[in-house]
């Protein structure tokens, strides 16, 4: 087994079980190895787990290009309204679960988990950037503005208040912060 016939088996396994209890043993069983090999092949846990999240990020961002409009946004609110219902749907459920054990163990301090979740978040914020309008007069800014429109709207919609996160969506302005 190669690390990229590893990640595909280590992801199921974490997309159905979750990060929060995932030690080397319960992931080596899932990929059909031993721990000695995953740390053969990526070093440590650390450094598992951080290839881990990559090939993630990855999966979520082409899951995304997948179940997005092909056309760009008319707005960073629509960018953002379009990516919070779809982001809602069902076949997300496994993403925010592990991205919620991300942000717990940010929260803790996991030094893994916070490297990982910067870089996590830099491919977000180029995704975005690519489905705001093409007229945006400022791209990166309204980025930022639309991924911590839809971060603050899934904290809400995690807690059960997904009715203030879709009238705060509702609420945006179309035009630059």
């Amino acid at each position: 087994m190669s690390r990229e016939t590893l990640l595909p088996l280590l992801a199921a396994h974490v997309m159905a079980h979750g990060l929060a209890d995932a030690s080397l043993r319960p992931l080596a069983r899932a990929a059909g190895t031993s721990d000695r090999m995953l740390i053969y092949h990526f070093g440590n846990k650390d450094a598992l787990v951080a290839a881990l999240l990559d090939y993630l990020v990855a999966r979520f961002a082409d899951a995304l290009d997948s179940a997005f409009p092909q056309a760009r946004s008319a707005s960073r609110r629509a960018c953002a309204e379009t990516v919070y219902a779809v982001t809602g749907q069902p076949a997300f459920a496994p993403f925010r679960r592990v991205w919620w054990d991300i942000v717990a163990g940010c929260s803790a301090g996991n030094a893994a988990y916070l490297a990982a979740a910067g870089g996590m978040m830099e491919v977000l914020l180029e995704w975005v950037v690519d489905h705001l309008p093409a007229s945006d007069p400022d791209p990166a800014a309204g980025a930022r503005a639309v991924l911590t429109a839809i971060e603050g709207a899934q904290a809400l919609r995690a807690v059960g208040r997904g009715d203030i996160a879709e009238a705060g969506l509702a609420a945006l302005e179309g035009r630059p912060a």
